[in-house]
């Protein structure tokens, strides 16, 4: 079998701002942050996993796509810091919804180097201030 599908920068790019404009299709879109085991993919509920912060991003969380060279890069817009931490515990993945409640769109994994999200710190303390002072996505193009 054949494995040797690309796609171009345009189509990258339109991917990529395919995506984020449906991350951006709540009031305003939002990354909680969890402890426990990753679920299969965004469509599956959280279950025994402790929600530890909820981090807000602008109102339009991303700009459009860029050449990334190779492939796209959108870059988030400003997140808001969650000011008071919900609980203590240790960071392993975060879910990116489009609003408080809406719609789950994407998540991945936390950690301090080497993760889709890192941190300064996975271990979160209640009460304390969580903030991202950058996030991107990606999306590959050709090889």
């Amino acid at each position: 079998m054949a494995n040797n599908f690309r796609i171009s920068l345009v189509l990258a790019q339109a991917a990529l701002d395919a995506i984020t404009a449906l991350i951006d299709s709540g009031t305003a879109a939002i990354m909680e942050i969890y402890d426990g085991s990753q679920p299969a993919d965004p469509g599956v509920a959280v279950s025994t996993q402790v929600k530890l912060a909820t981090l807000t991003f602008s109102s339009t969380a991303f700009g459009a796509a860029a050449d990334a060279n190779p492939g796209a890069i959108a870059t988030a817009n400003t997140i808001t810091p969650d000011s008071s931490a919900d609980a203590s515990g240790t960071a392993s993945w975060f879910r990116i919804l489009t609003q408080a409640g809406g719609t789950a769109r994407a998540d991945g994994t936390v950690g301090t180097s080497g993760a889709d999200l890192n941190m300064n710190t996975v271990a979160f303390t209640a009460g304390s201030e969580i903030g991202c002072s950058s996030f991107t996505i990606t999306m590959p193009e050709g090889p």
